[in-house]
Protein backbone atom coordinates (compact mmCIF):
# COMPACT_ATOMS: atom_id res chain seq x y z
CA UNK A 1 0.00 0.00 0.00
CA UNK A 2 1.44 3.36 -1.06
CA UNK A 3 2.44 5.85 1.62
CA UNK A 4 3.33 9.53 1.35
CA UNK A 5 5.73 11.31 3.66
CA UNK A 6 4.05 14.42 5.08
CA UNK A 7 6.70 16.48 6.88
CA UNK A 8 8.22 13.63 8.94
CA UNK A 9 5.30 11.18 9.09
CA UNK A 10 4.37 8.52 6.53
CA UNK A 11 0.63 8.47 5.76
CA UNK A 12 -0.93 5.79 3.56
CA UNK A 13 -2.83 6.82 0.45
CA UNK A 14 -6.20 5.19 1.08
CA UNK A 15 -9.96 5.46 1.01
CA UNK A 16 -12.50 3.94 3.40
CA UNK A 17 -12.87 0.72 1.41
CA UNK A 18 -9.15 0.01 1.16
CA UNK A 19 -8.71 0.82 4.86
CA UNK A 20 -11.43 -1.66 5.83
CA UNK A 21 -9.89 -4.31 3.59
CA UNK A 22 -6.45 -3.79 5.13
CA UNK A 23 -7.93 -4.03 8.62
CA UNK A 24 -9.64 -7.31 7.70
CA UNK A 25 -6.41 -8.66 6.27
CA UNK A 26 -4.54 -7.82 9.47
CA UNK A 27 -7.31 -9.23 11.68
CA UNK A 28 -7.37 -12.54 9.83
CA UNK A 29 -3.62 -12.96 10.22
CA UNK A 30 -4.12 -13.35 14.02
CA UNK A 31 -0.81 -11.62 14.69
CA UNK A 32 -0.25 -8.32 16.43
CA UNK A 33 -0.67 -5.23 14.26
CA UNK A 34 -1.70 -1.62 14.72
CA UNK A 35 -3.39 1.13 12.73
CA UNK A 36 -2.97 4.82 13.50
CA UNK A 37 -5.51 7.52 12.63
CA UNK A 38 -3.29 10.53 11.95
CA UNK A 39 -3.93 14.25 12.10
CA UNK A 40 -1.98 17.51 12.23
CA UNK A 41 -1.32 17.14 15.96
CA UNK A 42 0.27 13.73 15.44
CA UNK A 43 2.30 15.02 12.51
CA UNK A 44 3.89 17.66 14.73
CA UNK A 45 4.33 15.19 17.61
CA UNK A 46 6.17 12.96 15.16
CA UNK A 47 8.33 15.89 14.04
CA UNK A 48 9.24 16.80 17.62
CA UNK A 49 9.76 13.28 19.01
CA UNK A 50 12.02 10.74 17.26
CA UNK A 51 10.57 7.94 19.40
CA UNK A 52 7.00 8.86 18.43
CA UNK A 53 8.04 9.18 14.79
CA UNK A 54 9.34 5.61 14.99
CA UNK A 55 6.01 4.45 16.43
CA UNK A 56 4.05 6.11 13.65
CA UNK A 57 6.31 5.12 10.79
CA UNK A 58 6.36 1.48 11.90
CA UNK A 59 2.57 1.20 12.01
CA UNK A 60 0.92 -1.37 9.74
CA UNK A 61 -1.41 1.33 8.41
CA UNK A 62 -1.65 5.09 8.92
CA UNK A 63 -4.91 6.64 7.74
CA UNK A 64 -5.42 10.39 7.16
CA UNK A 65 -8.03 11.01 9.85
CA UNK A 66 -7.54 14.77 9.54
CA UNK A 67 -8.70 16.47 6.35
CA UNK A 68 -5.50 18.57 6.01
CA UNK A 69 -3.47 15.37 5.61
CA UNK A 70 -5.55 14.09 2.69
CA UNK A 71 -5.34 17.58 1.17
CA UNK A 72 -1.56 17.42 1.57
CA UNK A 73 -1.51 14.05 -0.21
CA UNK A 74 -3.58 15.52 -3.05
CA UNK A 75 -1.17 18.44 -3.40
CA UNK A 76 1.78 16.04 -3.48
CA UNK A 77 0.34 14.22 -6.46
CA UNK A 78 -2.05 11.62 -5.06
CA UNK A 79 -5.33 12.73 -6.57
CA UNK A 80 -7.11 9.58 -5.36
CA UNK A 81 -6.23 10.17 -1.69
CA UNK A 82 -9.23 10.57 0.59
CA UNK A 83 -9.77 11.43 4.22
CA UNK A 84 -10.64 8.35 6.32
CA UNK A 85 -12.07 9.42 9.67
CA UNK A 86 -11.44 7.01 12.55
CA UNK A 87 -15.11 7.15 13.47
CA UNK A 88 -16.14 6.16 9.93
CA UNK A 89 -13.64 3.29 9.93
CA UNK A 90 -14.97 2.06 13.30
CA UNK A 91 -18.54 2.15 11.97
CA UNK A 92 -17.58 0.34 8.78
CA UNK A 93 -15.76 -2.42 10.66
CA UNK A 94 -18.62 -2.85 13.14
CA UNK A 95 -21.16 -3.00 10.31
CA UNK A 96 -19.42 -6.00 8.69
CA UNK A 97 -18.21 -7.66 11.90
CA UNK A 98 -21.15 -10.07 12.00
CA UNK A 99 -20.78 -11.17 8.39
CA UNK A 100 -17.00 -11.45 8.75
CA UNK A 101 -17.33 -13.14 12.17
CA UNK A 102 -15.03 -10.64 13.85
CA UNK A 103 -14.81 -10.33 17.61
CA UNK A 104 -14.57 -6.70 18.65
CA UNK A 105 -12.83 -5.30 21.73
CA UNK A 106 -12.68 -1.86 23.36
CA UNK A 107 -9.77 -0.58 25.46
CA UNK A 108 -9.88 2.95 26.85
CA UNK A 109 -12.51 5.58 27.49
CA UNK A 110 -13.03 7.55 30.65
CA UNK A 111 -15.00 4.85 32.50
CA UNK A 112 -16.56 1.39 32.26
CA UNK A 113 -19.95 3.13 32.20
CA UNK A 114 -18.96 5.00 29.06
CA UNK A 115 -17.95 1.74 27.38
CA UNK A 116 -21.28 0.21 28.40
CA UNK A 117 -23.06 3.03 26.56
CA UNK A 118 -20.80 2.56 23.54
CA UNK A 119 -21.61 -1.14 23.44
CA UNK A 120 -25.33 -0.47 23.86
CA UNK A 121 -25.36 1.99 20.95
CA UNK A 122 -23.41 -0.35 18.68
CA UNK A 123 -25.53 -3.39 19.53
CA UNK A 124 -28.65 -1.43 18.64
CA UNK A 125 -27.12 -0.24 15.37
CA UNK A 126 -25.44 -3.55 14.48
CA UNK A 127 -27.44 -6.39 16.10
CA UNK A 128 -25.06 -9.11 14.90
CA UNK A 129 -21.93 -7.52 16.37
CA UNK A 130 -19.90 -9.65 18.81
CA UNK A 131 -18.15 -7.64 21.54
CA UNK A 132 -15.89 -10.00 23.45
CA UNK A 133 -13.82 -7.56 25.54
CA UNK A 134 -14.15 -4.12 27.15
CA UNK A 135 -11.89 -2.41 29.64
CA UNK A 136 -11.40 1.18 30.77
CA UNK A 137 -7.92 1.37 32.33
CA UNK A 138 -6.95 3.85 35.06
CA UNK A 139 -5.30 7.08 33.95
CA UNK A 140 -2.09 6.16 35.76
CA UNK A 141 0.46 3.80 34.15
CA UNK A 142 -0.38 0.13 34.70
CA UNK A 143 1.84 -2.02 36.84
CA UNK A 144 3.60 -4.94 35.17
CA UNK A 145 1.13 -7.39 36.72
CA UNK A 146 -1.87 -5.29 35.62
CA UNK A 147 -0.52 -5.07 32.09
CA UNK A 148 -0.02 -8.83 31.95
CA UNK A 149 -3.62 -9.34 33.08
CA UNK A 150 -4.86 -6.99 30.34
CA UNK A 151 -2.87 -8.81 27.65
CA UNK A 152 -4.04 -12.21 28.87
CA UNK A 153 -7.68 -11.07 28.98
CA UNK A 154 -7.59 -9.67 25.43
CA UNK A 155 -5.99 -12.81 24.03
CA UNK A 156 -8.33 -15.07 26.01
CA UNK A 157 -11.32 -13.15 24.58
CA UNK A 158 -9.98 -13.99 21.10
CA UNK A 159 -10.37 -10.37 20.00
CA UNK A 160 -9.87 -9.78 16.27
CA UNK A 161 -10.11 -5.97 16.22
CA UNK A 162 -9.32 -3.92 19.32
CA UNK A 163 -10.35 -0.26 19.33
CA UNK A 164 -7.95 1.68 21.56
CA UNK A 165 -9.07 5.06 22.88
CA UNK A 166 -6.65 6.45 25.46
CA UNK A 167 -5.60 9.63 23.64
CA UNK A 168 -2.63 10.67 21.52
CA UNK A 169 0.28 9.93 21.84
CA UNK A 170 -0.42 7.45 24.64
CA UNK A 171 -2.57 5.12 22.54
CA UNK A 172 -0.07 4.92 19.67
CA UNK A 173 2.76 4.12 22.05
CA UNK A 174 0.58 1.53 23.83
CA UNK A 175 -0.26 -0.21 20.57
CA UNK A 176 3.38 -0.32 19.46
CA UNK A 177 4.46 -1.69 22.82
CA UNK A 178 1.84 -4.46 22.71
CA UNK A 179 2.16 -5.49 19.08
CA UNK A 180 4.25 -8.54 19.92
CA UNK A 181 2.11 -9.72 22.84
CA UNK A 182 -1.38 -9.42 21.32
CA UNK A 183 -2.87 -11.48 18.49
CA UNK A 184 -5.23 -8.86 17.09
CA UNK A 185 -5.17 -5.69 15.04
CA UNK A 186 -5.37 -2.54 17.16
CA UNK A 187 -6.87 0.71 15.92
CA UNK A 188 -6.19 3.98 17.75
CA UNK A 189 -9.46 5.89 17.81
CA UNK A 190 -8.90 8.90 20.09
CA UNK A 191 -12.20 10.41 21.23
CA UNK A 192 -14.42 8.14 19.08
CA UNK A 193 -15.88 6.40 22.15
CA UNK A 194 -17.19 9.76 23.36
CA UNK A 195 -18.78 10.47 19.97
CA UNK A 196 -20.47 7.07 19.79
CA UNK A 197 -21.82 7.38 23.35
CA UNK A 198 -23.11 10.89 22.69
CA UNK A 199 -20.76 12.51 25.20
CA UNK A 200 -19.40 14.84 22.50
CA UNK A 201 -21.27 16.26 19.48
CA UNK A 202 -20.51 15.19 15.90
CA UNK A 203 -19.45 17.82 13.42
CA UNK A 204 -22.04 18.09 10.62
CA UNK A 205 -21.02 16.31 7.42
CA UNK A 206 -20.79 19.58 5.50
CA UNK A 207 -18.33 20.88 8.10
CA UNK A 208 -16.28 17.70 7.71
CA UNK A 209 -16.24 18.00 3.93
CA UNK A 210 -15.00 21.59 4.14
CA UNK A 211 -12.16 20.49 6.44
CA UNK A 212 -13.35 22.51 9.42
CA UNK A 213 -14.00 19.66 11.84
CA UNK A 214 -11.04 20.90 13.88
CA UNK A 215 -12.73 24.32 14.21
CA UNK A 216 -16.00 22.70 15.25
CA UNK A 217 -14.17 20.75 17.97
CA UNK A 218 -12.32 23.88 19.08
CA UNK A 219 -15.64 25.68 19.51
CA UNK A 220 -16.96 22.74 21.54
CA UNK A 221 -13.85 22.35 23.73
CA UNK A 222 -11.93 25.64 23.59
CA UNK A 223 -10.20 25.34 26.98
CA UNK A 224 -8.81 21.89 26.18
CA UNK A 225 -7.86 22.40 22.54
CA UNK A 226 -6.81 26.00 21.93
CA UNK A 227 -3.22 25.52 23.09
CA UNK A 228 -2.81 22.36 21.00
CA UNK A 229 -4.12 24.00 17.84
CA UNK A 230 -2.12 27.16 18.40
CA UNK A 231 1.04 25.09 18.86
CA UNK A 232 0.54 22.65 15.99
CA UNK A 233 -1.52 24.16 13.16
CA UNK A 234 0.75 27.12 12.21
CA UNK A 235 3.85 24.89 12.41
CA UNK A 236 2.26 22.24 10.21
CA UNK A 237 1.37 24.84 7.57
CA UNK A 238 4.90 26.27 7.64
CA UNK A 239 6.65 22.90 7.39
CA UNK A 240 4.32 21.59 4.70
CA UNK A 241 4.77 24.71 2.54
CA UNK A 242 8.52 24.10 2.70
CA UNK A 243 8.00 20.50 1.61
CA UNK A 244 5.45 21.19 -1.12
CA UNK A 245 6.94 24.35 -2.63
CA UNK A 246 10.65 23.79 -2.12
CA UNK A 247 10.99 20.01 -1.80
CA UNK A 248 12.43 20.22 1.68
CA UNK A 249 12.97 16.85 3.36
CA UNK A 250 12.69 16.63 7.12
CA UNK A 251 14.33 14.31 9.60
CA UNK A 252 12.84 10.93 10.39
Amino acid sequence: MISQRIVSMDVNVVNLESSVNKCLELARSKTGAYICASNVHMCIESFDSPSFSEVMNNADLVIPDGKPLSWAQNLLGHSCAEQVRAEDLVSAICSISGTEKLKIGFYGGSSDELLERVCSVLKCEYPDITISYTHSPPFRPLTADEDTCVVDAINKADVDVLFVGVGCPKQERWMAEHKQSLSCVMLGVGAVFDFIAGEKPHAPRWVQRLGFEWLFRLCCEPRRLWRRYLRTNPRFIWYFIQQWCFGKKFKD
